[in-house]
């Protein structure tokens, strides 16, 4: 008996093939993001090595990157605290006002950093409503570092609750029954059975909540003081060189900041995919 082939028919795809989609892919990052980062590059070697060195590691400049970096850094890490803390509240409980608590979070983001800067400060000088409290005991959250951190949490916490809220959600509660039936402590449960499963969702919030303080300069000028090796960051030292016309100078502080946030982004999505394959072999 002869037996009839038929022909089979292609998968059909919502989307386009792979070669079209994928150029249009590489052709949007590249007018989006790759096209300014090169310019900001170019820019920067018009400069001599020694004038870049002289540019990007002047006391004033030095001083900027310590209070940047250490206030993100500073700023994330409590917002990695309590962004967890804010995300587990809002999927594992019930209560009055959760929706506007919830809704609540996303506030940051649609904010002005403008208007949350001037909201901050009127709320934490020492005319404000908290910081007249805190003044006559000597406390001062504005016009210092102080504020700049507070700032750069406020703007920093949606990152992280938005990115762990998910994941708890489609974390199984039965593998914390189980570890509860098994006599394991809450910390013990919590430590062993749910944080590998939101470690890489917190380190992904972490890292974009610490991205987003190093550039954030809106709701940060107006809280800062912005006093020279004191309170001054880095966006508002690139600001002021644009100011005085030094391109060169102002994009060559800049590639110091696009490095060094791309580094520490390559560094955490490594340790990102290195427990999620320590996941992966433990399962």
């Amino acid at each position: 008996m002869s037996t009839l082939s038929i022909p089979r028919r292609a998968p059909q795809r919502v989307l386009p093939g792979f070669k079209l989609t994928l150029g249009y892919t590489l052709f949007y990052l590249s007018v989006i993001v790759l096209i300014p980062l090169s310019a900001l590059i170019f820019k920067t070697f018009t400069l001599t090595w020694e004038q870049f060195v002289l540019a990007v590691s002047s006391p004033r400049v030095m001083a900027s990157y310590r209070l940047t970096f250490g206030a993100s850094l500073i700023a994330a890490t409590v917002n990695a605290v309590f962004g967890l803390l804010v995300a587990w509240v809002l999927v594992r409980y019930e209560f009055p006002g959760k929706k506007i608590i919830d809704a609540l979070v996303d506030l940051p983001f649609a904010l002005p950093t403008a208007v949350a800067g001037i909201s901050l400060t009127a709320l934490l000088a020492s005319n404000g409503w908290v910081g007249s409290l805190l003044e006559p005991y000597g406390v001062q959250l504005a016009f210092n570092r102080n504020g700049v951190v507070i700032a750069l949490i406020f703007i920093g916490l949606p990152f992280v609750v938005r990115t762990v809220q998910p994941v708890l959600e489609d974390a199984e509660k039965e593998l914390e029954e189980a570890a509860t039936c098994l006599g394991a402590t809450r910390l013990q449960t919590f430590w062993h059975v749910i944080f590998p499963t939101i470690a890489p969702a917190l380190l992904t919030g972490f890292a974009m909540a610490f991205a987003r303080a190093i550039g954030e300069y809106g709701s940060v000028i107006f809280i800062a003081g912005n006093m020279p090796m004191i309170s001054e960051i880095t966006p508002l030292i690139i600001i002021g060189k644009l100011e005085q016309y030094d391109y060169a100078g102002a994009t060559a502080v800049a590639v110091v900041l696009l490095v060094i946030s791309f580094v520490l982004l390559l560094v955490i999505n490594a340790l990102q995919a290195w427990q999620r394959r320590r996941n992966g072999a433990s399962s």
